[in-house]
Protein backbone atom coordinates (compact mmCIF):
# COMPACT_ATOMS: atom_id res chain seq x y z
CA UNK A 1 0.00 0.00 0.00
CA UNK A 2 1.48 3.14 -0.73
CA UNK A 3 1.55 6.36 1.14
CA UNK A 4 -1.24 8.05 -0.32
CA UNK A 5 -4.31 8.42 -0.50
CA UNK A 6 -5.40 6.93 2.58
CA UNK A 7 -8.78 5.55 2.95
CA UNK A 8 -9.34 6.47 6.62
CA UNK A 9 -7.80 9.26 8.29
CA UNK A 10 -8.23 10.15 12.23
CA UNK A 11 -8.14 13.48 13.60
CA UNK A 12 -8.77 14.35 17.20
CA UNK A 13 -9.72 18.27 17.51
CA UNK A 14 -10.08 20.55 20.54
CA UNK A 15 -11.33 23.60 19.15
CA UNK A 16 -8.33 25.20 18.43
CA UNK A 17 -6.64 26.27 15.64
CA UNK A 18 -3.80 23.82 15.80
CA UNK A 19 -6.49 20.86 15.44
CA UNK A 20 -8.45 22.32 12.77
CA UNK A 21 -4.79 22.65 10.84
CA UNK A 22 -4.70 19.05 11.63
CA UNK A 23 -8.19 18.61 9.49
CA UNK A 24 -6.73 20.78 6.89
CA UNK A 25 -3.29 18.18 6.70
CA UNK A 26 -5.89 15.58 6.60
CA UNK A 27 -7.67 16.43 3.77
CA UNK A 28 -4.51 16.96 1.86
CA UNK A 29 -4.07 12.73 2.63
CA UNK A 30 -7.80 11.70 1.49
CA UNK A 31 -9.50 11.65 -2.25
CA UNK A 32 -12.60 12.42 -0.32
CA UNK A 33 -13.30 14.47 2.69
CA UNK A 34 -16.03 11.68 3.95
CA UNK A 35 -12.66 9.46 4.74
CA UNK A 36 -11.67 12.20 7.28
CA UNK A 37 -13.40 11.04 10.65
CA UNK A 38 -13.03 14.11 13.45
CA UNK A 39 -13.06 12.93 17.01
CA UNK A 40 -13.53 15.01 20.41
CA UNK A 41 -13.59 13.49 23.75
CA UNK A 42 -15.51 15.14 26.16
CA UNK A 43 -14.20 13.83 30.20
CA UNK A 44 -16.01 12.31 32.21
CA UNK A 45 -17.73 14.24 34.79
CA UNK A 46 -17.44 13.19 38.42
CA UNK A 47 -20.40 13.22 40.47
CA UNK A 48 -19.13 15.33 43.31
CA UNK A 49 -22.01 15.52 46.12
CA UNK A 50 -25.76 16.12 45.60
CA UNK A 51 -27.41 18.76 44.24
CA UNK A 52 -24.79 20.11 42.01
CA UNK A 53 -24.88 21.00 38.27
CA UNK A 54 -24.04 17.52 36.63
CA UNK A 55 -26.61 15.51 38.02
CA UNK A 56 -28.86 18.38 35.48
CA UNK A 57 -26.08 17.23 32.52
CA UNK A 58 -26.72 13.95 31.39
CA UNK A 59 -23.69 12.75 28.53
CA UNK A 60 -26.46 12.82 25.60
CA UNK A 61 -26.77 16.58 26.23
CA UNK A 62 -23.58 16.95 25.95
CA UNK A 63 -22.49 15.14 23.17
CA UNK A 64 -25.57 16.75 21.08
CA UNK A 65 -24.02 20.15 22.45
CA UNK A 66 -20.49 19.53 21.04
CA UNK A 67 -21.55 18.13 17.75
CA UNK A 68 -23.71 21.19 17.15
CA UNK A 69 -20.47 23.38 17.80
CA UNK A 70 -18.29 21.18 16.13
CA UNK A 71 -20.74 21.50 12.67
CA UNK A 72 -20.65 25.92 13.41
CA UNK A 73 -17.02 25.39 13.66
CA UNK A 74 -16.88 23.69 10.64
CA UNK A 75 -19.35 24.47 8.08
CA UNK A 76 -17.06 25.64 5.70
CA UNK A 77 -17.88 23.70 2.16
CA UNK A 78 -14.80 21.93 2.29
CA UNK A 79 -15.59 20.06 5.84
CA UNK A 80 -19.26 19.47 4.56
CA UNK A 81 -18.85 15.84 4.47
CA UNK A 82 -16.68 14.83 7.45
CA UNK A 83 -17.89 12.40 9.87
CA UNK A 84 -17.80 13.68 13.72
CA UNK A 85 -17.88 11.97 16.48
CA UNK A 86 -18.27 12.97 19.95
CA UNK A 87 -16.59 10.49 22.84
CA UNK A 88 -16.50 10.63 26.80
CA UNK A 89 -13.38 9.09 28.07
CA UNK A 90 -9.78 9.37 28.79
CA UNK A 91 -9.11 11.54 25.09
CA UNK A 92 -5.59 9.10 24.36
CA UNK A 93 -8.13 5.45 24.41
CA UNK A 94 -11.45 7.37 23.40
CA UNK A 95 -8.75 8.37 20.08
CA UNK A 96 -7.38 5.12 19.83
CA UNK A 97 -9.96 2.87 20.12
CA UNK A 98 -11.83 4.86 17.81
CA UNK A 99 -9.30 4.92 15.57
CA UNK A 100 -9.52 1.27 15.33
CA UNK A 101 -13.26 1.00 14.79
CA UNK A 102 -12.86 2.60 11.39
CA UNK A 103 -9.75 0.89 10.70
CA UNK A 104 -7.75 4.07 10.08
CA UNK A 105 -4.83 3.83 8.50
CA UNK A 106 -2.85 7.38 9.53
CA UNK A 107 -4.24 9.59 13.19
CA UNK A 108 -3.15 13.53 12.74
CA UNK A 109 -3.14 14.93 15.33
CA UNK A 110 -1.17 18.83 16.58
CA UNK A 111 1.14 18.72 19.45
CA UNK A 112 0.54 21.69 22.21
CA UNK A 113 4.14 21.67 22.91
CA UNK A 114 3.89 21.87 26.87
CA UNK A 115 6.98 21.29 28.64
CA UNK A 116 8.20 20.85 31.65
CA UNK A 117 6.10 20.80 34.80
CA UNK A 118 3.05 21.43 32.89
CA UNK A 119 3.79 18.38 30.81
CA UNK A 120 3.53 16.57 33.57
CA UNK A 121 0.93 17.48 35.68
CA UNK A 122 -1.26 17.61 32.82
CA UNK A 123 0.07 14.92 30.51
CA UNK A 124 0.21 14.83 26.83
CA UNK A 125 -2.80 13.66 24.73
CA UNK A 126 -0.39 13.06 21.59
CA UNK A 127 2.23 11.25 23.33
CA UNK A 128 -0.40 8.67 24.63
CA UNK A 129 -2.05 8.23 21.21
CA UNK A 130 1.00 7.39 19.75
CA UNK A 131 1.74 4.51 22.24
CA UNK A 132 -1.97 2.80 21.87
CA UNK A 133 -2.53 3.54 18.46
CA UNK A 134 -2.85 0.56 16.50
CA UNK A 135 -1.82 2.68 12.78
CA UNK A 136 0.85 5.59 12.17
CA UNK A 137 0.12 9.10 14.35
CA UNK A 138 1.58 12.22 12.37
CA UNK A 139 1.84 14.79 15.08
CA UNK A 140 2.18 18.23 13.61
CA UNK A 141 4.02 20.61 15.71
CA UNK A 142 3.96 24.51 15.18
Amino acid sequence: MGWLPKQNVVVPIDFSDDSLAAIDTALELVESASRVHVIHVLPVLAATEPGVIWETVDDDSRRKHVEEALRQRLSKETYGSLDVVVAIGDPGEEVSEFAASVNAELIVMPSHGRTGIKRLLIGSVAERVVRLAHCPVLVLKK
